[in-house]
């Protein structure tokens, strides 16, 4: 659970220093093409020295296309689209928004992997969708007076598709390759593009230390530790209780920002962020089976081994994705 944990802090770190590494719309410092791919080959220099040493074999070639996938999804869309949007928008409003991630990512997985879903889940789904426009547009009526939905929210909606669409496609190939093996060989497989392209759009004008430091966590934790604590945490702990842990990165990325950007605790953006995360556990509590019947007798007590083999199966199948 602590590894979880850790993970998720990782990830909650994200907003804020990407933030940082891209400046804002009147301070820019880093390029948002250019932190999106230079993270990636740095992550993916990275995962090429894991590789080798842990003499992990190549994939299969069936598996290269969910790799790919993954590619578009994880290592350029969600944080070239989160990039341009946090230029614009503060890291506890783009918090948020994304805090519709693993909501999203089981839509996607109900559409990709043709799972069946509850009525009651797309409910859930349809109540967090609106009250994120609901913040967006409010969010404008106080900066402009009138309610709109601005670009950069859409732009943020787009990012957590995009990473929701990489995470299961990933997933697809997890079994095989081993949840670590995974994001390195999608570095790896992005390596081509990210690597010439980070050359080709280093910064020519001074950047300040703070941003170089965003840009260095991003590619180091972000793209690369965060998901080997993650993914160690859900193998040791349970996909089903360590992935419990992810409701608190929104809150954790409010409370990073403060710190590290200077923003303060808004109680609206805090009010919004416990509500979504609620429609997040309202759908995995009604997504799940009901308990089946007691019958007349109990039954035979399971082996510990036994009981860690069966969660870990029920783990896998609702929450890998």
């Amino acid at each position: 659970m602590w590894l979880g944990v850790l993970g998720v802090a990782f990830f909650a770190i994200t907003l804020p220093m990407t933030r940082l590494a891209t400046g804002t719309a009147d301070a820019p410092q880093l390029s948002p093409w250019f932190v999106t791919l230079g993270r990636a080959a740095l992550a993916g220099a990275l995962s090429i020295a894991f590789l080798v040493l842990t003499r992990s074999p190549r994939p299969q070639p069936h598996q290269w296309k969910p790799l790919g996938m993954a590619v578009l999804g994880n290592v350029i869309g969600y944080p070239l689209l989160l990039a341009y949007a946090l230029r614009v928008v503060t890291a506890s409003h783009a918090a948020v928004i994304t805090a519709l991630l693993p909501l999203v990512s089981a839509m996607a997985a109900a559409w990709v992997l043709q799972q069946r879903a509850r009525p009651a889940f797309w409910v859930c789904a349809v109540v967090g969708s609106l009250l994120v426009v609901a913040f967006s547009m409010l969010r404008a009526w106080q900066a402009s007076g009138h309610f709109a939905l601005e670009w950069a929210d859409l732009l943020l909606v787009g990012a957590v598709i995009a990473a929701s669409f990489g995470y299961i496609y990933g997933a697809q190939v997890t079994p095989a390759l081993g949840a670590e093996r995974v994001i390195c060989w999608v570095c790896v497989l992005a390596l081509p593009l990210t690597l010439p392209a980070t050359v080709l759009l280093w910064p020519q004008q001074p950047v300040a230390p703070s941003a170089w430091a965003g840009f260095v966590y991003v590619g180091v934790f972000s793209m690369w530790v965060g998901f080997f604590a993650w993914y160690r945490g859900l193998a040791l702990g349970g996909a089903l209780r360590v992935s419990q842990a992810q409701l608190m990165q929104p809150f954790l990325s409010i409370l990073f920002a403060v710190p590290l950007l200077g923003e303060s605790l808004d109680v609206v953006t805090l009010g919004f962020a416990a509500a979504v995360v609620a429609t997040v556990v309202l759908s995995k509590k009604l997504s799940q089976s009901p308990p089946p019947a007691a019958g007349p007798r109990a039954p035979a007590a399971a082996s510990p081994a036994e009981i860690r083999s069966g969660c870990g199966q029920t783990a896998s199948q609702k929450d890998s994705p």
